[in-house]
């Protein structure tokens, strides 16, 4: 591998424009146009990191965690959030850089196969089965106010507007999560308060009172809430990129951690404390059962069905794509379309089956073991090898020094990757350590891996 080089002046963030491209005028090149700013950015994560897992991560500490612990920990899980994607974040903020592009400075032009598979594979399935779970939830409101009951219709239509939604690009995406955002805010302020009004009483004696425990338990439970977001952590460059310039790593940690933070603090302790009142783990039941209150049911199910568009659309659209256009050298739009029939032959009413539970909770642990070392690798690469200094021209030069695959990489994530499913309970903390001195050891001091081989 080369040593730093200096950084390319005709990438740097002071050429950067600030009109406006057109919708699904995306591209692996350096961004030149970006077109959100810090409101519109922060907009973009709130809405983009609803994920339905949360409640049964805030269901999964009762009996651990009392409420104040529980609530610290979600606390303490999104500001480590922020600050790992405020790390990882930087190459594509300062040069305008998608993740498969970044990723070539430590794997290699062919290498980055490997952490783009890792990102894409599980956002595809989780593409598919998050838009088959807000089908059920139209379904449901469809079948409760019209009495009309089509859930295969609904799926079919659902996924064609996510598609049509995709092709716009961060245009659409952009308007999208910031018009999304207020809905999304007052759903779960409703449904908060709802859960606090008719469960007041046994929250109070079972989860306030309670001793729970500062303990490995505590360590494990913010894991548990970071972990939502850990592929998001891999290619966060992709979205920094449309930031315009001018915030500090402070303030974008700030940024990150203030828009992840509400949605998970409010879906966490929902999940908490219903299962603690109720003893049933899923919310989404317990709300759909309260036939006494119809603004609940039907807010709860509208929340879900909105909350899979704004997550996929951001976090589930545009990792494939990516590896797609970078793969295959397609067009954005095209590689967008794909993506969106891909999600079709993941069989995703399959997924939801209680028989395939064991089969996707073991697809789950597999691939999230990898996101913790190859988030070390790059970070690694960027600080301590390249010291924050890119030569983007041979990024993109497939001749260059970058050719081939860097087996340095590859060996750290998996030695990382193996760490991290020996301690599962703390798996993403325990991966970074070894992946990361790893890579950094044999980049430095083993020959071999000191260049890229074809």
């Amino acid at each position: 591998m080369t040593t730093p080089t200096s950084s390319s002046g005709a990438h740097s963030g002071a050429t950067h424009t600030t009109a406006t491209k057109a919708p699904g005028q995306e591209s692996l090149a350096p961004q030149k146009t970006r077109i959100m700013g810090r409101f519109s950015y922060l907009l973009a994560w709130f809405g983009g990191c609803v994920s339905i897992g949360t409640f049964a991560m805030g269901s999964s500490v009762v009996g651990t965690l009392n409420l104040v612990q529980a609530t610290l920990a979600i606390a303490i899980g999104c500001f480590v959030i922020g600050v790992a994607l405020t790390l990882n974040g930087a190459a594509g903020y300062k040069y305008g850089i998608p993740f498969m592009v970044q990723a070539r400075s430590a794997f290699g032009f062919s290498g980055t196969r490997f952490p783009g598979l890792v990102r894409a594979v599980p956002a595809i399935v989780w593409y598919g089965f998050q838009s088959w779970i807000g089908a059920g939830a139209l379904n449901a409101v469809s079948a409760t106010l019209f009495g009309f009951d089509n859930l295969v219709l609904y799926f079919i239509v659902f996924q064609l507007l996510q598609i049509a939604l995709s092709v716009l690009g961060f245009q659409g995406i952009k308007w999208l999560e910031n018009i999304g955002s207020g809905f999304i805010l007052v759903s779960l302020t409703y449904m908060f308060y709802s859960t606090v009004d008719r469960y007041g009483a046994e929250i109070s004696a079972n989860l306030v009172n309670s001793e729970g425990t500062w303990g490995m338990p505590f360590w494990g439970a913010t894991m548990l809430f970071l972990g939502i977001y850990s592929t998001m952590m891999l290619n966060v460059s992709d979205y920094s990129r449309e930031l315009k310039h001018g915030a500090g790593p402070g303030f974008l940690t700030t940024l990150y951690s203030m828009s992840i933070l509400p949605c998970t603090l409010f879906m966490g302790l929902i999940g908490f404390m219903v299962s603690e009142a109720t003893g049933v783990a899923d919310p989404i039941k317990v709300f759909s059962n309260a036939v006494d209150n119809t603004p609940l049911l039907m807010t709860t199910l509208l929340f879900i069905a909105f909350a899979q568009v704004t997550t996929n659309v951001l976090n589930n659209v545009v990792p494939p794509t990516y590896v797609l256009m970078d793969a295959f050298k397609l067009k954005y739009r095209t590689a967008t379309v794909i993506v969106g029939f891909l999600a079709f032959a993941t069989f995703p009413w399959e997924l939801v089956k209680d028989e395939s539970a064991a089969g996707l909770q073991l697809f789950v642990q597999t691939y999230s073991a990898f996101l913790g070392p190859i988030f070390a690798v790059l970070v690694v690469d960027y600080y301590l090898i390249r010291r924050r200094t890119l030569d983007v021209d041979k990024l993109y030069d497939v001749n260059g020094p970058y050719r081939g695959v860097n087996y340095g990489a590859i060996i750290a994530s998996l030695i990382g990757a193996a760490v991290a499913l020996t301690f599962s309970a703390v798996s993403w903390y325990a991966s970074l350590i070894p992946a990361g001195v790893i890579y950094y050891l044999l980049m430095r001091h083993w020959s071999a891996c000191q260049r890229f081989r074809e």
